[in-house]
């Protein structure tokens, strides 16, 4: 048990937080399937109790004791803690799980010293780490994806980490582990064609029977009008910054500038080869005026945002006059 002996969690990603905890069980239970598992949290472990419950037992199995939210635990627990992981019971694995921030840094500074293997799960909050969860998720159980794939995937099914990693898990097991945009489409239809990102897309790649089909579809499935025009908004909104930024602006460089990632300014640089700044200017003009009916309470929302649609359409086949 000497190899997993003390283990210090950091982050609050719960789905990864749960995960490590559980692949200390399962080492620790591959040579004694009888130990015993105690969770506590700092309410649990008055002075004295650390001891007790890593006392040697009468039957002889082993334990994994995880001490929840231990930068709560306070400076009497924290030094009986940190007494304790210089001289670890043998068939005792410790498993100290901490948010992170610099509350009970003392705590997880001494179990650093003290030889602790330390996992780190931090929240994941941006997009490229999500597609990045989303691949890895894929491989784990064997399969393959794209960049594009998990995007797609992250727009069907939403943030949640456990509704992705289920979403991963399925997918692979129902297509042998090739898991393309089609895929996705297949089993996640009526989840991501409904977005009003997707809305936005069709109608900025000049696509109008496929973005009006799709407008009311979002709009049968409880779609609210103003996310969709909030959808249109940004995607018309970002041909105007990626159309106007600097000449040159490359990379890491532009994606600073224009505080979009690098991924949605490749993207928005493809829908733009077939724009014009007259349409583009158009086609904001449109977007401001559905924007203003929808928000300001139109009789028909609906037909607000077809003719929003429409127009930006109609805006992309715009080509700017010689001269202009």
């Amino acid at each position: 048990m000497s190899a997993d002996a003390i283990t210090l969690i950091v982050g609050d990603e719960e789905l990864l937080v749960e995960r490590a905890i559980g692949d200390v069980v399962a080492t620790v239970r591959a040579g004694d399937p009888e130990a015993e598992v105690i969770d506590l949290g700092p309410g649990g472990l008055e002075p004295g109790r650390l001891a007790e419950l890593t006392s040697p037992s009468l039957f002889g199995s082993g334990k994994v004791l995880v001490l929840r939210q231990a930068q709560d635990l306070g400076k009497d627990l924290t030094a009986e803690v940190l007494r304790y992981v210089r001289t670890p019971a043998d068939e005792v694995a410790l498993v100290a799980v901490h948010h992170g921030g610099a509350k009970g840094k003392a705590l997880v500074d001494g179990l650093v010293k003290a030889g602790a293997r330390k996992v780190t799960c931090p929240k994941v909050t941006k997009v490229g780490e999500r597609v990045d969860f989303v691949r890895a998720e894929i491989r784990r159980h064997g399969g393959k994806i794209s960049a594009d794939g998990a995007r797609g995937l992250i727009d069907a099914v939403g943030n949640d980490l456990r509704e992705l990693a289920g979403a991963c898990s399925q997918l692979v097991a129902d297509t042998g582990g090739k898991v393309d945009d089609a895929a996705v489409a297949r089993y996640y239809r009526g989840r991501a064609e409904v977005s009003g990102f997707t809305v936005a897309d069709k109608a900025i790649d000049g696509q109008p029977a496929e973005a009006l089909e799709q407008l009311r579809w979002a709009l049968a499935t409880g779609v609210a009008p103003v996310l969709i025009v909030s959808a249109l908004a940004q995607g018309v909104r970002g041909l105007a910054k990626v159309g106007g930024a600097p000449q040159g602006a490359r990379g890491a460089a532009l994606a600073k500038e224009l505080g979009m990632p690098p991924w949605k300014i490749d993207r928005v640089q493809r829908q733009l080869r077939g724009w014009s700044g007259e349409g583009v200017a158009r086609a904001l003009s449109a977007v401001a005026e559905a924007d203003a009916q929808v928000k300001g309470g139109a009789a028909d929302p609906a037909y607000a945002l077809e003719k929003a649609v429409s127009q930006i359409v109609a805006a992309r086949r715009i080509r700017t006059r010689p001269g202009a």
